[in-house]
């Protein structure tokens, strides 16, 4: 290609070639070349954001839902800044994001210039790399090798800091073939003797426990880790972003373990004699108190990313590798067993504590929350093709709870970072990758409105997503650690909120408000018989906790199962 291109059209055409074909931004100063020579490439769909955090949180739900790298742009200053709580979601999450920025010309950085910001000393802890650009020549490969960063390996988000005068200078570009990053070479493979001693701890091992981690939904090793379980009769518990990974149906499905997992979980974990860990990373909130987790297991730890091992836990067989290569790598030697007595003592467990771990709703007249999600599972799963984007705080644990999750990828939520505010737009990248399907916005009455000028965004680019808002007048998280473990001293919880349904009808969506148990059904099939974006706002009772729950500090056998503090 002889004819020369401005740096901005060189942005465009690399975009292309990584194959976006949609990104979410929000124009400024210093990036506004780029989005003057966006209107010639009508392949590259760009979403409009009101807020750039939500153009981050936007790219994690379309890179979640699709698979794919998401991208989001922002100028200079104050809009870099306010991708900065998404870069770092991202990045706990493991989630394949390219931001782009722009920055003031090169010969004004470092002198405080208007909008200036050093954005890539900012990221650095929160990115897989970042760059900053200030000459044109260097584009087309950065943009090449941050895509390659963002989505090999463990995934994450890489940042792209171009300079205002590499996007208006011009030059003929040069595209380069291939990535060549010396000492960046993720190892997918995982070492031969490791594996075959996992396959002997398996053999020998009595009570046996996998736990799969949102390494196996970026695997797409759902197959692999079904047959592993069938084979062997192995329990599978799921981490709250490994959910899906599993059919919660499936006889051999336990659900979510630590913090808020179920008693039996978080039993069986203290009990087993080895623990397969799939792909998770031993967050505090499934460990508890990391000297008294399992402690009676050999620990087999697969994972891509080598710094997770032995982090947090210590392990007993560390393998490096893709997680699908690796059970591919066992599934090939590994003979059958039988586990049965085994899960039969994990059920008997269950079925203790059936009534106090709240599978079923609660004996009160009172509307609770789940009266909410014991109608939202039912017909989500009868209507099927669907994904629930969730906010954080209880409604994101009952959510995780109280809902069948029976495929991959339909469960999305901000894990590590626990960030308000990210269910509405995540649902907008979500919606764009998988147009076909009924995306939910679950949250808050807090988390709602911390993004909820996104409405217009919704409205604007005629995104049918339904949303659900969990209203209880209060921070209710916050709320509830204040009850059990800071004398009920309700300082800055209780929350005033709008009327939902009146602010929806502002933004030219219709909205519900549901105020007893027995308008719940009509109003989420109303949601699905209405052709476009719908607001249900649900008003449960205000003091409802969400049970089991492990203590802050304390061992995962220590589970307060009822208030006042009933420990098991």
């Amino acid at each position: 290609m002889s004819e020369t291109r401005s740096g901005a059209q060189i942005m465009c055409e690399a975009l292309i070639r990584e194959g976006v074909e949609v990104m979410f931004g929000y124009p400024g100063g210093a990036i506004m070349p780029f989005y003057h020579a966006l209107p010639e490439y009508p392949e590259l769909r760009h979403v409009l954001v009101r807020h750039e955090q939500a153009a981050g949180h936007a790219a994690e739900g379309y890179a979640r839902a699709s698979g794919k790298v998401g991208v989001c742009v922002a100028t200079s200053g104050p809009g870099a800044t306010n991708l900065v709580t998404a870069i770092a979601d991202a990045m706990m999450d493991s989630v394949p994001m390219v931001a782009i920025t722009g920055q003031v010309a090169a010969q004004f950085i470092g002198k405080d210039a208007f909008q200036e910001t050093d954005v890539t000393g900012i990221t650095q802890p929160i990115t897989k790399h970042n760059y900053l650009v200030t000459n044109i020549e260097d584009i087309a490969y950065v943009l090449k090798e941050a895509f390659h960063i963002a989505r090999t390996g463990r995934p994450g988000p890489v940042l792209v800091d171009i300079a205002k005068n590499a996007m208006v200078a011009r030059t003929t570009p040069r595209w380069p073939d291939k990535v060549n990053l010396a000492g960046y070479k993720p190892n997918y493979e995982g070492n031969r003797r490791q594996i075959r001693e996992a396959i002997r701890l398996i053999g020998e091992a009595k009570k046996p426990l996998i736990l799969a981690g949102r390494g196996i939904q970026l695997a797409g090793a759902f197959a692999e880790l079904r047959e592993l379980a069938e084979r062997t009769g192995i329990p599978v518990i799921t981490t709250l972003l490994g959910i899906g990974a599993f059919p919660e149906n499936h006889p051999l499905a336990l659900g979510m373990p630590g913090m808020h997992g179920w008693v039996h979980n978080n039993r069986a974990i203290q009990e087993c004699d080895l623990l397969l860990n799939l792909g998770s990373r031993f967050d505090d909130r499934v460990t508890g108190k990391t000297s008294t987790f399992a402690p009676h297991a050999k620990i087999v730890h697969v994972d891509i990313d080598p710094s997770e091992i032995g982090k947090n836990i210590r392990v007993d067989v560390p393998i490096v590798g893709d997680v699908q290569n690796v059970l591919r790598a066992i599934l090939e030697e590994l003979p059958a067993r039988d586990a049965a007595e085994w899960v039969r003592h994990i059920h008997a467990i269950r079925d203790q504590h059936l009534q106090r771990q709240q599978y079923t709703r609660p004996d009160t007249d009172m509307f609770m929350p789940h009266d909410v999600f014991a109608a939202f599972t039912r017909i989500l799963n009868e209507r099927g093709a669907y994904r629930v984007c969730t906010d954080v705080g209880q409604h994101q644990m009952w959510a995780a709870q109280l809902i069948d999750w029976l495929r991959p990828h339909t469960h999305i939520t901000s894990g590590g970072l626990g960030t308000m505010g990210f269910a509405l737009p995540a649902a907008m990248g979500a919606q764009i990758a998988q147009p076909n399907e009924t995306v939910w916005a679950v949250a808050g009455d807090g988390g709602i409105q911390m993004n909820i000028q996104e409405l217009a965004t919704i409205r604007q680019e005629g995104l049918p997503i339904k949303i659900a808002i969990i209203n209880n007048g209060y921070l209710g998280m916050v709320r509830q650690w204040q009850e059990l473990f800071h004398e009920r001293r309700y300082s800055a919880t209780p929350m005033w909120s709008p009327d939902f349904v009146k602010v929806a009808e502002a933004y030219g969506i219709p909205g519900i408000c549901v105020t007893h148990q027995s308008q719940v059904e009509d109003a989420f099939n109303t949601a699905y018989a209405t052709d476009g974006p719908v607001l249900l706002e649900f008003q449960v009772e205000r003091e409802v906790n969400v049970y089991p729950m492990v203590a802050p500090g304390a061992s995962i056998s220590e589970m307060i199962t009822e208030s006042p503090m009933a420990v098991v």
